[in-house]
């Protein structure tokens, strides 16, 4: 997901977006550990599609790079 894709969005809808793709995260790792996975790349892209929607929390919360909050 494009940054801004994610400016798009409302806080509510990144919140309930973020709290989805770590429970898929957390499902990822546990069956790599224990049964191997087919696209190991997938936790690579989820880790930073959270920490982009993270980001873009905190810049509207500090009103940082003209971020309204939504």
């Amino acid at each position: 997901m494009k940054a801004n894709e994610v400016r798009g969005k409302e806080d509510s809808e990144l919140l309930f977006e973020i709290k989805t793709l770590e429970k898929e995260l957390f499902d990822m790792r546990f069956r790599s550990m224990t049964e191997g996975i087919a696209n190991p790349a997938r936790i690579k892209a989820l880790r930073r599609n959270v920490a982009r929607m993270k980001t873009i929390l905190q810049e509207r919360q500090l009103g940082v790079a003209g971020q309204e909050t939504r």
